[in-house]
């Protein structure tokens, strides 16, 4: 079932950056209102050094910002770049795949990787989130840990612990929501830090930016010498189509309750980018059928608003009007199958999908094998 919704002139707050948008689909130049244009890049071109005075020591590198799930990592990203890459909401497990933002300055290029939380995996969607995690942390050259004040029992573990470990030298740790967190609390996990990874944290607040410039130093200095891997003016990697995915289902997040944002996942079918409006064909996809009653609601009403509200973020990013035509479509149990990962392009590491494998092989086996027994 689809419903298409079509938008009147719109207005926006000024505060939420546009694009220009390219014929390719592919790049899109950002413009911060009302300075003058960076760029999204979609993919890491050869090292580039921008206009600078040749007797200046560029560094760059990759710096992971990995913690456990609603720390304040996306936060961070988009106070750290000053512009609202990652979706934000007041939920756990919002971000599920990496998203990197990068921040050039005279000397340096930090390139941010927000990462998926760092959890315990129940079903093959968070086993793959926290495979994610995992390969930013080892490919990294910084990790900037995350810790949550508010909450000083949930540190890494496992898996996740050794691999902050590991690094060495090359990780940096902070204490995060000191805007309201309790003194006590953000002393315990000082006292986690030193005892456990070694490390002496510094406290910062995400939200306001409270020691953030402090962070960017400290992270500067411990990067490689290196010449910059893209444009000085570039803003992140990712192509337009996935900011636009990730604005329709961070306004799922916003919309509904329980259980439907976390089965949720949008897909963008067409981008449209030679027309007025821009025009794009998205579609939702859910777990049950159920679901699907619930995202487009009575008559049609609960898609309309959805649309509605994400057209809005959408038409911002993208700089013009914006047709958005919704679907809403059940893929069972997708969050679980290795095969509807790939279809929807999470990335799926080799063991799994090695995994997904060799269980499809039993399963023919056994039927085979019923087969043979009815034949006999």
């Amino acid at each position: 079932m689809g419903v298409r919704v079509f938008h009147p002139d719109w207005t926006w707050p000024l505060w939420v950056h546009g694009v220009t948008p390219r014929t390719d689909g592919r790049r899109a130049r950002v413009l911060p209102l009302p300075v003058p244009s960076r760029q999204i890049n979609t993919m890491k071109d050869q090292p580039v050094t921008p206009a600078a005075p040749s007797d200046i020591k560029t560094r760059a590198g990759d710096i992971a910002l990995v913690g456990r799930p609603n720390v304040g990592k996306s936060t961070l990203l988009n106070q750290l770049i000053g512009e609202r890459l990652s979706i934000v909401t007041p939920r756990a497990q919002t971000t599920r795949e990496a998203v990197t933002g990068i921040l050039t300055t005279a000397a340096a290029q930090l390139i941010f990787v927000d990462t998926p939380g760092l959890l315990d995996p129940s079903y093959t969607l968070q086993r793959a989130m926290l495979e994610t995690a995992l390969n930013v942390i080892r490919d990294a050259d910084l990790a900037l840990l995350l810790l949550d004040a508010t909450r000083p029992d949930e540190v890494p573990s496992g898996e996740a612990l050794a691999a902050l470990i590991a690094k060495e030298e090359s990780l940096f740790v902070v204490i995060n929501k000191l805007d309201v967190a309790a003194r006590e609390d953000a002393n315990a996990l000082h006292d986690w830090s030193q005892r456990v990874l070694g490390k002496q944290a510094v406290e910062i607040a995400a939200a306001t930016g409270y020691h953030t410039t402090e962070i960017i130093a400290a992270l500067t200095a411990a990067l490689p010498e290196s010449p910059f891997y893209y444009p000085a003016d570039d803003l992140a990697v990712q192509p337009v189509r996935f900011f636009v995915a990730e604005m329709i289902r961070e306004t799922i997040f916003e919309e509904y309750e329980e259980e439907v944002p976390y089965a949720s996942v949008a897909a963008i079918d067409e981008y449209r980018e030679g027309t007025d409006p821009i025009f794009i064909r998205a579609t939702i996809y859910v777990e049950r059928e159920s679901q699907k009653g619930i995202i487009v609601g009575r008559a049609g009403a609960g898609i309309k608003k959805l649309g509605e509200r994400a057209r809005a973020k959408i038409e911002a990013f993208v700089g013009g009007h914006v047709y958005l035509d919704l679907r809403v479509k059940s893929m069972p149990n997708w969050r679980k199958k290795v095969s509807s990962l790939q279809y929807l392009g999470f990335p799926v590491p080799a063991s799994m999908r090695s995994e997904a494998g060799d269980a499809a092989n039993r399963r023919t086996g056994r039927k085979q094998r019923q087969r043979s027994k009815r034949a006999e």
